[in-house]
C-alpha cells in the first residue's frame, strides 16, 4: 500500500507561481512512476505531467514551458513547479504512484487562478 499526500495549492493570480509537493509512504519511491493529474469543475480528470524512476519526464501541451515536475527520492517527494499560471490551470492536482502494476492517488490540492 502506497499513501500520497499532496501540499502546496492554493489562491494565486494571473502569471503567479505555486510548487506543489507530493510525499509518498514506502521503501521503493525512487522506482515508482509518479505523476500529476488535475480535475476542473465539470471535466474528466486529466494527465498533466509525469516521471519515471530514470527520471524520464512528459507532459501535457498545454503546460509545456510553465511546469516542472521532479523528484527527491531522498525525501519521497514529487514537486510540480508551476509558473505564468493561468486561469484555465484553476482544479483540484491530484498526485498519482503506479507500483508494481498498482495505482495509488492523493486527496487531491486545490488550485485556484484568480485575480
Amino acid at each position: 500500500q502506497v499513501q500520497l499526500v499532496e501540499s502546496g495549492g492554493g489562491l494565486v493570480q494571473p502569471g503567479g507561481s505555486l510548487r506543489l509537493s507530493c510525499t509518498a509512504s514506502g521503501n521503493f519511491f525512487s522506482i515508482y512512476t509518479m505523476g500529476w493529474y488535475r480535475q476542473a469543475p465539470g471535466k474528466q480528470r486529466e494527465s498533466v505531467a509525469g516521471i519515471t524512476g530514470g527520471f524520464r519526464t512528459n507532459y501535457t501541451d498545454s503546460v509545456k514551458g510553465r511546469f516542472t515536475i521532479s523528484r527527491d527520492n531522498a525525501k519521497n517527494t514529487m514537486y510540480l513547479q508551476m509558473n505564468s499560471l493561468k486561469p484555465e490551470d484553476t482544479a483540484v492536482y491530484y498526485c498519482n504512484a503506479v507500483f508494481q502494476t498498482r495505482s495509488y492517488w492523493g486527496q487531491g490540492t486545490q488550485v485556484i487562478v484568480s485575480s
